[in-house]
C-alpha cells in the first residue's frame, strides 16, 4: 500500500495490526509447543484488539489531518516484520514471537516518534501524537502480560 495521506497510514497501520492477528491465529492452530500456542492466541487477541483501536481512530480524525499529505516523510517501507503468513510463527518458540512481536510494535511507535515533529499542520500533529500514545501505551501492557504469562 502507498502511504501519501495520514488516513492511508492509519489505514495501513490497521492493516498491518490485522494481518498480525491473522497469522497468529493461523500459526496457533499448527503449533506444538501448548505454551507458544496460548501466546500466539493471546497475541492474535490483542492485535485484534489494536486494529480495533486504530480503526476508531480512522472514523473520527479530523478530516484536516486525515488529508494532509504524509509521503515525504516517510520511507517506501517503513516496517520490516514477517507479513507472509506462512507458519512463520509455528515454528518459533514463545521467546522469538515475543522478540519478534515487541520489535514490530516498537517499529511502529519509531515511525510514529518521526511523524510527531514533522507534521506541519497542528492537527496532524495532535493525530500522529494520540496513534503513537495509543500504541505505546498497548505494548506497555502487551509486554506487562507477555511478562505474567513468563511468571506462570
Amino acid at each position: 500500500m502507498q502511504i501519501k495521506t495520514f488516513s492511508d497510514l492509519i489505514e495501513w497501520t490497521r492493516s498491518l495490526h490485522s494481518s498480525m492477528a491473522t497469522c497468529m491465529t493461523h500459526c496457533a492452530s499448527r503449533h506444538s509447543d501448548e505454551r507458544a500456542k496460548m501466546l500466539l492466541e493471546y497475541l492474535a487477541s490483542h492485535e485484534t484488539e489494536m486494529e480495533k483501536m486504530v480503526s476508531a481512530f480512522a472514523r473520527d480524525a479530523n478530516p484536516k489531518a486525515a488529508r494532509t499529505y504524509v509521503y515525504d516523510y516517510i520511507p517506501h517501507h517503513p516496517i520490516t516484520t514477517h507479513l507472509v503468513c506462512d507458519d512463520h510463527y509455528a515454528k518459533l518458540d514463545s521467546g522469538a514471537i515475543s522478540t519478534e512481536v515487541f520489535d514490530f510494535h516498537e517499529q511502529i511507535i519509531s515511525l510514529y516518534q518521526s511523524l510527531v515533529g514533522k507534521a506541519e499542520i497542528h492537527e496532524a500533529a495532535e493525530l500522529v501524537q494520540s496513534l503513537l500514545d495509543m500504541e505505546e501505551n498497548e505494548t506497555k501492557r502487551l509486554v506487562r502480560q507477555v511478562e505474567r504469562m513468563d511468571d506462570l
